[in-house]
């Protein structure tokens, strides 16, 4: 049996909303450990997001990075289907979104990336 892949939710300790999402995550069978960091533009700048595609939180599992508020479905079957792409980002927090859940709903895309900078929709919500 293959272990699973090593998942980390890197996040500001105050931020309520990246609890959240975690804990959408997690609802999904995708449990991620907490890693809190008061330096969060330095983790995003290591592990490649994109300057435009930035939000509150950052996840790493396996290779793949996902940052924002990304719906576990998504990350499910990027685990599943193993594209060649950095990871998957939702810019900024949009209401309605996994973690962000007001009431209030926006549609919103879900973008892909790569190592080199480039990005495209992956999935619109």
């Amino acid at each position: 049996m293959l272990a699973a892949p090593v998942a980390t939710l890197f996040k500001d300790p105050s931020c309520g909303c990246c609890s959240k999402w975690g804990e959408h995550m997690a609802s999904k069978q995708l449990p991620l450990t907490i890693a809190p960091r008061s330096d969060m533009s330095a983790i995003k700048d290591q592990l490649q997001v994109p300057a435009k595609l930035r939000s509150c939180h950052t996840a790493t599992i396996g290779k793949y990075v996902f940052e924002g508020h990304v719906p576990a479905d998504l990350v499910q079957k990027v685990l599943k289907e193993k594209p060649d792409i950095r990871g998957l980002a939702v810019a900024g927090m949009p209401q309605g979104s996994p973690g962000m859940e007001t009431g209030a709903k926006q549609p919103y895309q879900v973008m892909a990336f790569d190592a080199k900078g480039k990005q495209w929709v992956y999935a619109n919500r």
